[in-house]
């Protein structure tokens, strides 16, 4: 079966049939689930007869080798510019992706050279090549099916498995492919034969031919998905998780010593009962004791955003845990992305809750209203699917989300409200004018730094799996790099929110919420350098497809960010001012 057509050059992906391919007599498309859907594959068959275990020289696929296949000058026009950007075809055999196999010589010292080839696989093959000005189609593919052959009882006959799937595509000219009236071709000597050229500025007459080879392998059935995942080196994610496990918890150690000792000094003084002159004139966080819990501008927006996050978190952890213990392996195709959709949909409960609990205690009380905005914050991503799966999508959205929600917070509401250890005063203090360094952007450039180089080379993979077509299937790696996230995401929070309560600002609300998403801006500033540096994207829609998806991105991971610093600066903030006595 075809898959689809790639390129990480234009990013859009083409179904099979959108190029003059040979087409079988009826072409049926397989049924296929959300993950599928929004990844751009459309499963269709393909007129090659392949049966297992029996060889195939070379065989014509469509079209009599006297009247071969002619393409009109549109066709021809349309597969060179197919082939000029970079396009990739994506075959599957009982569900394996086709690959490509290549070999270089590793650059090892000379003598060496000649014996040891390192082999790397690409998914699917290369639509054709240009050379010059000149384009060629790859219009012969040999595949090569690797079989594994199961243990039996004597008098049973055994049992074949496929476990690999590889193509060596090649280029043959017409008068090259000698072939007979019963579809049977000869390939010519590999040396003297001339590719078949597609010239755009007229018709172009081909054959699309192929041919089967069958091998035996050790692979078990069970590990056939091994060649595909081993397309990246393992050692750089240990390599970065230690780097970012010892950084993290060295600063943490500091931190944690720094606020620790700091607090209990504060805590001390603040609660000596006898010289209570001295006290007075104390600066510090204790003096804004009677401001601190005033509720902020815009209560319902703020609760609504950290609702989001809260659905976001719980569906990224599940997401990622239930992957890690291997049940969304890749041969589940779009299991990953229909897992992610309904989990966030059922995620509305929990968001709905803590948003409706904090809107109470932010003393708000129009709660439909702020359920409403809770929801509506995600509809944005559904925009960018075919037109069926957008009603799918809405009616679960309608169906499941928004109903969800609103119980949610309707509970939430209803609950008590987190209690704050000190009363509000009626009268707002006055802000002292505050240092250059406590602005907001100063706030979010040095939050931002500590939980991006945690999980900055993970950055790297999964960037490189959605724009460039690889697996990414390294789910361990990344729920470690999740929970430092997490952690450092905590720590720089308290830290960023004693220092401004120190400097007797208590707008704290606000702020801690975007700055604690502060590694939203590097992830951004990371996605344009991966932009210009990686990508080879040069076209306007490309682009703007690119772009589009980082800022929801970008928007997500700030959302899940500042969500986390929020929780945890709110815990410390009603931790110490319960720790001082106050009159």
């Amino acid at each position: 079966q075809a898959v689809k057509l790639t390129s990480s050059r234009t990013q859009l992906p083409y179904e099979y049939y959108s190029l003059p391919f040979c087409q079988p007599t009826k072409i049926t498309y397989k049924a296929e689930n959300l993950g599928e859907v929004l990844r751009g594959d459309r499963i269709v068959n393909t007129p090659f007869q392949v049966s297992m275990n029996v060889e195939k020289k070379c065989e014509v696929l469509c079209n009599l080798p006297n009247k071969p296949l002619t393409l009109t000058v549109e066709q021809s026009k349309l597969m060179a510019e197919r082939i000029r950007e970079d396009y990739y075809v994506h075959l599957i055999a009982d569900n394996l992706p086709v690959a490509t196999r290549l070999e270089f010589y590793s650059n090892r010292e000379e003598e060496e050279k000649k014996k040891e080839k390192d082999v790397q696989f690409e998914h699917g093959y290369r639509l054709g090549f240009m050379d010059g000005n000149k384009f060629y189609l790859h219009n012969h593919l040999s595949f090569i099916l690797y079989y594994h052959r199961e243990d039996v009882e004597e008098s049973q006959e055994p049992t074949y498995r496929v476990v690999r799937f590889e193509v060596i595509p090649q280029s043959i000219k017409l008068e090259d492919l000698k072939a007979d009236e019963k579809s049977i071709c000869t390939l010519p000597e590999s040396t003297g034969s001339a590719p078949q050229e597609i010239d755009p500025s007229k018709e172009n007459q081909l054959l699309f031919t192929y041919s089967v080879h069958w091998e035996e392998s050790d692979i078990k059935w069970a590990s056939r998905w091994d060649t595909y995942l081993t397309m990246s080196d393992v050692q750089i994610h240990w390599f970065s998780i230690i780097n970012s496990v010892v950084v993290v918890f060295f600063l943490s150690g500091i931190l944690s010593m720094i606020i620790i000792r700091t607090l209990r000094k504060d805590i001390a003084n603040y609660n000596k009962e006898d010289d209570i002159e001295d006290t007075m004139e104390e600066s510090g966080w204790k003096l804004v004791h009677g401001d601190v819990f005033r509720p902020p501008q815009y209560p319902m927006i703020l609760s609504s955003l950290l609702g989001s996050g809260i659905q976001l978190f719980c569906m990224i952890l599940i997401v990622i845990f239930v992957a890690m213990l291997g049940m969304l392996s890749p041969s589940s195709r779009g299991a990953l992305m229909t897992t992610a959709c309904f989990l966030f949909m059922f995620m509305g409960v929990f968001g709905g809750f803590f948003a409706g609990r904090l809107y109470r205690t932010l003393k708000g009380h129009r709660w439909k209203k702020g359920a409403f905005c809770v929801t509506d914050l995600l509809a944005v991503g559904v925009l960018q699917v075919p037109f069926p799966t957008m009603v799918a999508l809405l009616c679960m959205w309608f169906g499941i989300s928004l109903p969800l929600v609103y119980l949610g917070y309707y509970f939430g509401f209803r609950k008590q409200p987190y209690d704050n250890p000190v009363r509000t005063n009626q009268i707002p203090r006055q802000i002292p004018e505050q240092r250059w360094y406590m602005n907001k952007f100063v706030g979010i450039l040095m939050a931002g730094i500590l939980p991006f180089g945690a999980m900055f080379i993970e950055l790297f993979f999964i960037f490189s799996a959605i724009w460039e077509n690889q697996f990414y299937y390294l789910f361990g790696f990344l729920f470690l790099v999740f929970i430092i996230l997490v952690v450092s995401c905590s720590q720089i929070s308290i830290v960023m929110v004693y220092f401004q309560l120190c400097a007797e600002d208590y707008r704290w609300w606000w702020r801690t919420f975007l700055v604690s998403g502060g590694s939203a801006f590097y992830v951004l500033i990371y996605a344009v350098f991966y932009f210009v540096n990686k990508l080879d994207i040069v076209e306007f829609i490309p682009s703007l497809l690119y772009f589009g998806y980082t800022a929801l991105m970008v928007l997500s991971f700030w959302l899940l960010t500042g969500t986390i610093g929020f929780y945890a600066a709110y815990m410390f903030v009603r931790k110490i001012y319960a720790a001082v006595k106050i009159d």
